[in-house]
């Protein structure tokens, strides 16, 4: 058995859609990136990733390369898989967290899991999303950008 952690950040700007685990949530702000900016996919990729010594996302999906400006995560997470299996890991639990004071994550976080979960060819039963809030301290709370943090477990 092997654990992964992951960790990102995107600021907060205008002009930009807000989309975070693969949901496209209604607000007035997006995250700022060179693909969809998806804090929690990213997390997830980079958790796995870090689970099976294979890189990090910026390794894989270079923010330098044209061919990943403004892609979907979901594409991201999908290979990010591919890698995982061909690399002979099974994926057995993703928790996941994101912190962002607006807007409320609630409503979203069952299609997050599902999003998550069909891109990576696994039940639902093993995929966590949850959200907090910073209670204003930080970055964060101050609604300047939106983070997330991921472990996993492969075997």
């Amino acid at each position: 058995m092997r654990i992964g952690h992951g960790y990102d950040v995107h600021r907060l700007t205008e002009g930009r859609n807000l989309i975070i685990g693969g949901v496209d949530i209604p607000f007035e702000r997006g995250l700022l990136g060179h693909s969809d900016a998806d804090v929690l996919l990213h997390a997830v990729c980079d958790s796995i990733l870090g689970a099976a010594a294979l890189g990090d996302i910026g390794k894989h999906f270079p923010d330098t390369d044209e061919k990943y400006k403004g892609i979907s995560s979901i594409e991201l997470l999908r290979a990010v898989g591919e890698l995982l299996y061909k690399s002979g890991y099974n994926l057995q639990n993703i928790d996941a967290t994101i912190i962002a004071e607006s807007p409320k994550m609630a409503p979203y976080i069952e299609k997050m899991r599902q999003n998550i979960a069909q891109a990576l060819g696994v039940d639902i039963s093993i995929i966590s999303v949850k959200a907090t809030t910073e209670e204003g301290l930080g970055f964060t709370g101050k609604k300047e950008g939106i983070s997330a943090h991921c472990i996993c477990l492969i075997d």
